[in-house]
């Protein structure tokens, strides 16, 4: 089971390898705010739990397994990000707000806010009416 902190750098590792093509300490590093040392330590830990497979000086590559989990956790992000747009979240807060609820949801919540959004969509409408209670209730 992978810790929050494990999932961040899973999500940045996927994301960085589906845009460039690879994933290199540094980017790692600077994409999540920390010491090149602490992505080192965490890709090791990585590598002993089989997300990816690291050889020093050559670079890494997710495992099967790390890349399923990479894209779950990338897919997560998105759909909350999505969501908190929908119910008219300030663009502002959204990645900070995304950042600080992901890691403590579960996925049976994750797959209802998933289901809640098919809802929306299905009906344009459902969605323009979202908005004109939101409105109201500001208004009020």
């Amino acid at each position: 089971m992978a810790t929050p902190s494990m999932e961040d750098y899973l999500e940045r590792i996927y994301k960085l390898i589906d845009e460039k093509g690879y994933a290199r300490v540094s980017d790692i590093a600077e994409g999540l705010e920390v010491h090149p040392s602490s992505v080192t330590k965490m890709i090791q830990k990585l590598d002993k739990d089989n997300y990816l497979i690291y050889e020093k000086y050559r670079g890494l590559v997710l495992t099967s397994k790390g890349q399923k989990v990479g894209k779950r956790l990338v897919d997560r992000h998105q759909l909350l990000e999505e969501f908190l747009t929908l119910i008219g979240v300030s663009e502002d807060t959204i990645y900070k707000d995304v950042e600080g609820i992901e890691h403590h949801l579960s996925w049976d919540s994750i797959t209802c806010i998933e289901t809640l959004l098919e809802y929306f969509k299905r009906d344009i409408t459902r969605i323009d009416e979202l908005a004109r209670l939101r409105k109201e209730l500001e208004e009020s």
